[in-house]
C-alpha cells in the first residue's frame, strides 16, 4: 500500500511540472563569446529531459545535487531564428515550455564607450535622492516598507526622481553617475542600501522597473553622461530566492560549526590575499566568511556561480546600455574567479572601465588590484580589473589640510602620497575621492568649513585619475557616521514634495549652500573640456610652509595649482619652480578670473585656507 501511495505521489509531481524560473531571460545575438548557459529552475525539474525547438543542439546539460535545477549550454550562433522554446518534458510528453528569445545587439554595442579620466563621477545612494514616484514608495510584495521618520528605513526616492534630476546634474558639471545598487534587495529592514540583493535580474519595485533603470541609462547617453552599475559579485541577501533554496551546498561558503545556513562573520583581513606569511586558516576566514548575517558569502570557484554572476554582468551592460561598473568589496572575493570575471566583460566590451573596492590603506596594496600590476606579478597572478579606488589619498587627504606643517604632518601627506604613484600601471584610471556612502562626511570632518571643501574639491579635480564626489556634499551637507550609516546617507533636501527647501534650484538653496554649489559647478564644468588635467603628466614640489604646488602639462598647456592650507595668506618666490616656468609670462586663476604676471623671477601671494588653479600661458 506503502508503495502505491509513494508512485502515486511521484506520478502527480510530474503531472504538474513547471518551468518557474529561466535566467538570463532573454539573451543576444552576435555575442564575441557565442556560448550561452540558461538556468531552467522548478520542482524535481532535472527529472524531466530537456529539448530545445527547431532542432537547435545542446552543448552540455548540467544537474546539481538539488533536483530543482538544470542547467543549459547553448551555442548561440548555432540559433538562426529570434526565439525558439525550450520544452519540458516526460517521456515524449511536453508538460511545460519556455519562449526563449535572442534579441539583436545594437551595432556599436561591443564598442561602447565607459567612464574614464575624463568624467566626474556623482554617486547617489537612490533612496535618499529624490522621490519622483510616490506610488512606489512601498510595495506589496517588498517587506521594508517606506517611513521617512526612521533614518534606517526606506524613505521612497528612485530612479524617476533621478530623471527628474538629470539637468541639475548635467549642470553642476557630472558626466557619470554611480548609483549603489538598485536590484531587489528584500531583507526584512534596513534594506535601503541595496548590498543584500535578492533578484540579480530585476530593479527593485521601490526604485521602478528594469525599463526605468534603462530609461536612465539612455537619457544619461543622450547627454553625453553615462550610468555606472555598482555590481555585488562577494555576496547575495539571505532572502535571495536561490540562497533559500541552494543550487548545491558549495554556491555559497558555509562553516560547519557556523549558525544560520553555515554563518561565520569574515575577519575583514583581505591583506591575506596576497601576504606570504598568512596562516591559512586566517586567509579562509577572510575571503569564505560572510560580510554580515544578511549577506551569505558567494563562492566564485564553483563554475556554475561564476559564470552566473559572468553572464548577469553581460545582460545588465547590454541591456541598460551601461557606462561602467563598481564592484563592491573586491579582494572579498576568490581572486582567480574574479579575473575570469572581469576578462570575459571587458573581452566582451574592449573599452569597458570596471572599478574595484579594494579597501586598503597601502599604495602597495592597492595597486595588486590593478591590471597588468607589476607587484602582482610577483604572485604570478593578473586581476584584469582595469581601475582601483585611492583609499591612500582619501585618508591622506583630511589630515593633510587639517594638520600643522611638520616633518610628515600637514600637506607633506599629499606629496608623500603621490609619490607612491610607480605602483599603479595606470595612475590615471584611479578613482580620487574625499568621501563615499560608507564613510564620514568631509564636511563634518571639516565642520562645514567651505574653503576646506574648496581645498579638497580643487585637489581631486587636478590631479590624475578620475574624480568621484557624493550627492549633497555639493550644498555643504554633513552626517556623523558615529551616529550610524544613515546619517551620512541624509535625505537631498528638495527631492520630496514636502520638503520645506529645494537645494536643487539656486533660488531654494541658502547663501552658504550656493557657495559650495557654485564653486563645484565652477570647477567641474572647467574640467570637462581639460586634456591637459584627463591625461597629462604631472610635476610637484615639496611643500613649503604648508603651501602644495604642483603642475599638470602635456605639449599644449600647463596648468599650476596652489593649495594653502594655512589659515594666514602666504607668499613665495617662483624662481622655486622655474623648471616648470620655463618660457611663462603670465597666467589666470581660473578660480578668480584674474590675470596674472608670471615668471620665475617674481613672486605670488596667496590668501589662507585658499587654492588657485592658475592657466599658464
Amino acid at each position: 500500500m506503502k508503495k502505491i501511495i509513494a508512485l502515486t505521489s511521484f506520478l502527480s509531481t510530474l503531472a504538474f511540472a513547471q518551468i518557474q524560473k529561466v535566467e538570463p531571460m532573454f539573451w543576444w545575438k552576435g555575442m564575441k563569446n557565442p556560448e550561452l548557459q540558461i538556468l531552467v529552475y522548478g520542482k524535481n525539474i532535472n527529472k524531466y529531459s530537456i529539448e530545445l525547438s527547431d532542432q537547435i543542439q545542446i552543448k552540455e546539460i548540467q544537474k546539481t545535487e538539488n533536483p530543482n535545477y538544470v542547467f543549459v549550454t547553448i551555442d548561440t550562433n548555432e540559433v538562426n531564428k529570434s526565439s525558439f522554446k525550450i520544452h519540458l518534458k516526460n517521456k515524449n510528453k511536453v508538460v511545460d515550455s519556455y519562449t526563449y528569445e535572442l534579441k539583436n545587439r545594437q551595432s556599436n554595442s561591443a564598442n561602447r564607450q565607459s567612464f574614464s579620466s575624463k568624467d566626474v563621477v556623482y554617486l547617489i545612494m537612490p533612496d535618499r535622492f529624490a522621490n519622483g514616484d510616490e506610488n512606489n514608495d512601498s510595495k506589496n510584495e517588498l517587506t521594508d516598507k517606506a517611513n521617512r521618520t526612521v533614518p534606517d528605513s526606506r524613505h521612497g526616492g528612485d530612479l524617476r526622481g533621478i530623471i527628474n534630476n538629470l539637468d541639475y546634474l548635467q549642470n553642476l558639471g557630472a558626466t557619470a553617475v554611480w548609483l549603489t545598487p538598485v536590484n531587489e534587495d528584500n531583507e526584512k529592514q534596513h534594506s535601503y542600501h541595496g548590498y543584500a540583493q535578492t533578484d540579480l535580474y530585476k530593479i527593485d519595485g521601490r526604485y521602478g522597473t528594469n525599463e526605468d533603470y534603462r530609461e536612465l541609462s539612455q537619457k544619461l547617453n543622450q547627454r553625453g553622461m553615462m550610468l555606472i552599475q555598482d555590481y555585488v559579485t562577494n555576496h547575495w541577501g539571505l532572502s535571495h530566492w536561490m540562497i533559500q533554496d541552494l543550487p548545491s551546498q558549495d554556491w555559497i561558503h558555509q562553516f560547519p560549526d557556523g549558525g544560520l545556513k553555515g554563518f561565520k562573520r569574515s575577519n575583514y583581513r583581505t591583506t591575506s590575499q596576497f601576504d606570504t606569511n598568512v596562516a591559512e586558516v586566517d586567509k579562509k576566514e577572510a575571503l569564505n566568511g560572510w560580510f554580515d548575517l544578511t549577506m551569505p558569502d558567494m563562492n566564485q570557484s564553483n563554475p556554475l556561480v561564476l559564470n552566473y554572476l559572468i553572464q548577469n554582468a553581460i545582460w545588465w551592460i547590454e541591456y541598460a546600455e551601461l557606462g561602467g561598473m563598481r564592484v563592491d568589496t573586491y579582494p572579498y572575493n576568490d581572486k582567480e574567479g574574479m579575473a575570469k570575471w572581469v576578462k570575459a566583460i571587458t573581452d566582451e566590451y574592449p573599452n569597458f572601465n570596471v572599478v574595484g573596492e579594494a579597501w586598503m590603506y597601502s599604495p602597495a596594496h592597492i595597486s595588486y588590484w590593478q591590471k597588468d600590476s607589476k607587484i602582482a606579478e610577483i604572485d604570478h597572478y593578473n586581476s584584469y580589473l582595469p581601475s582601483v579606488m585611492d583609499f591612500n589619498l582619501f585618508s591622506e587627504l583630511p589630515k593633510a589640510i587639517k594638520e600643522e606643517e611638520s616633518w610628515d604632518g600637514g600637506m607633506i601627506k599629499l606629496y608623500n602620497s603621490f609619490t607612491n604613484d610607480f605602483l599603479y600601471p595606470n595612475v590615471n584610471n584611479m578613482f580620487v575621492f574625499m568621501e563615499n556612502h560608507d564613510t564620514e562626511r568631509w564636511n563634518e570632518i571639516m565642520n562645514g568649513n567651505v574653503n576646506d571643501y574648496k581645498l579638497g574639491l580643487t585637489l581631486i579635480s587636478t590631479v590624475r585619475g578620475i574624480p568621484q564626489i557624493y550627492y549633497g556634499s555639493e550644498i555643504g551637507m554633513r552626517g556623523d557616521k558615529s551616529k550610524g550609516d544613515a546619517d551620512i546617507r541624509r535625505d537631498f533636501p528638495g527631492g520630496w514634495k514636502s520638503d520645506k527647501q529645494n537645494a536643487f534650484s539656486t533660488a531654494g538653496r541658502t547663501v552658504e549652500q550656493n557657495t559650495f554649489h557654485d564653486f563645484t559647478a565652477k570647477i567641474l564644468n572647467w574640467r570637462k573640456n581639460k586634456e591637459v588635467v584627463h591625461s597629462g603628466k604631472t610635476k610637484h614640489y615639496m611643500p613649503v610652509k604648508n603651501v602644495y604646488v604642483y603642475f599638470r602639462y602635456n605639449e599644449k598647456e600647463s596648468v599650476m595649482v596652489i593649495l594653502n592650507a594655512n589659515s594666514e595668506k602666504q607668499t613665495f618666490k617662483l624662481d622655486r619652480f622655474a623648471e616648470s616656468l620655463n618660457g611663462i609670462t603670465s597666467g589666470k586663476d581660473i578660480l578668480s578670473d584674474k590675470n596674472l604676471s608670471i615668471n620665475s623671477k617674481e613672486e605670488i601671494s596667496i590668501d589662507g585656507k585658499t587654492s588657485m588653479i592658475i592657466e599658464l600661458k
